[in-house]
């Protein structure tokens, strides 16, 4: 089903002559090498008419408005910007029955090279492919959502750089950037002479005479691309689970603290699957081993106001009870070494907290 447009908000302009994109590895890049904006006390993001359009290979020549121009003509802008919710499949031929050479994805932009009836053959990054014009934006309804969800990326060219607190060289200054600084400026407060960015979690204002402006759009990936990125993001949570639960080395503990480990471990998570139960334990040695909280696992167990569970007196009576084989051995690898959230030190109920979720409790 085609997507219905969007009503887009976003900037109330567009960019003027924003039609040559030069298109890297991730990025379709508008208008490289701009010195300045114009316009932009009215909301709008335009670049100066007088500047060269250069492109990867490809120049488009800025939008001629004429009088007799035909509105089924092919589109003036050879910006091209994705028009789904979540992907578009993108072909090595214009049909459904095509093989697809990748995805184009929502909010994501190319540049036109080829039109058929119902189809354009695109390229975005490194993907180039045929897309059904049912799910794509072209001409001004294309650079306007590129307006929104594009990014204008600033390129500081001075050795060094004043951040203003205020546009104006006579406001204050936060502090400097340096040369070859590349800083993401908020458009909506930019003005032809300054750029609006975030300098430690304050507004500043930097001077557009000493930056490089580019405008980028994301883009879409290949299938290699695609099934590259998996494997590295395969990799690196195979590495961030060999940090978790690397043996940490074992902690000489005082007589019984075992047992006093356990009853906590069970008092906590004893409801929980074995791995909640290890985590819980581990988290105890883990602050046994910290400088930050007392040295032994009594210690930490009964510092004030850590565990619920030990100021109640369930611990105790946990203890005298007797404590299940589960908790027990979770305590036992916990003091050997054992983890399963590496060093976390911290854990609540989920949603409570960022971290290494485990059954109900989060760990950090």
């Amino acid at each position: 089903m085609k997507i219905r447009k969007r009503l887009l908000r976003g900037v109330a302009g567009v960019f003027a002559g924003i039609c040559a994109l030069c298109l890297t590895k991730n990025t379709v890049m508008a208008a490289s090498g701009i010195k300045a904006f114009a316009d932009l006390n009215q909301g709008a993001a335009q670049i100066l008419d007088s500047l060269d359009y250069i492109g990867d290979g490809i120049n488009v020549p800025p939008k001629e408005d004429t009088e007799d121009s035909d509105d089924e003509a092919e589109p003036p802008s050879g910006l091209v910007m994705a028009d789904v919710v979540n992907s578009l499949n993108v072909r090595e031929e214009p049909t459904t029955e095509s093989s697809k050479v990748g995805l184009l994805y929502a909010d994501c932009g190319g540049q036109i090279l080829e039109t058929t009836e119902g189809w354009t053959k695109i390229q975005s990054g490194n993907l180039i492919g045929w897309c059904s014009n049912d799910y794509l934006l072209f001409g001004e309804e294309a650079q306007e959502l590129a307006n929104s969800v594009g990014h204008a990326l600033a390129t500081v060219e001075a050795d060094a750089l004043r951040v203003r607190k205020a546009p104006s060289e006579d406001a204050g200054v936060y502090g400097l950037v340096k040369k070859g600084d590349i800083i993401e400026t908020n458009i909506e407060n930019n003005t032809d002479e300054w750029l609006s960015i975030e300098y430690g979690g304050d507004e500043g204002f930097i001077n557009t005479g000493y930056v490089t402006i580019e405008f980028k759009v994301d883009t879409g990936e290949t299938y290699e691309e695609i099934k590259q990125r998996e494997a590295e993001e395969k990799k690196r949570a195979a590495q961030e689970r060999a940090k978790l639960i690397a043996n940490l080395g074992p902690v000489a503990i005082n007589t019984t603290e075992d047992v006093l480990l356990g009853a906590l471990v069970q008092c906590e998570a004893g409801n929980q699957p074995y791995e909640g139960q290890l985590a819980v334990a581990a988290v105890v040695m883990n602050r046994v081993r910290s400088g930050a909280y007392p040295n032994t696992v009594s210690g930490v167990i009964y510092a004030s106001g850590q565990f619920g569970p030990a100021v109640s007196g369930k611990v105790e009576a946990q203890v005298n009870k007797g404590v299940k084989d589960s908790c027990m051995q979770a305590a036992r690898e916990a003091i050997a070494g054992q983890t399963n959230v590496g060093g976390a030190t911290h854990f609540k109920r989920v949603g409570a907290h960022e971290g290494t979720v485990i059954g109900a409790h989060v760990f950090w």
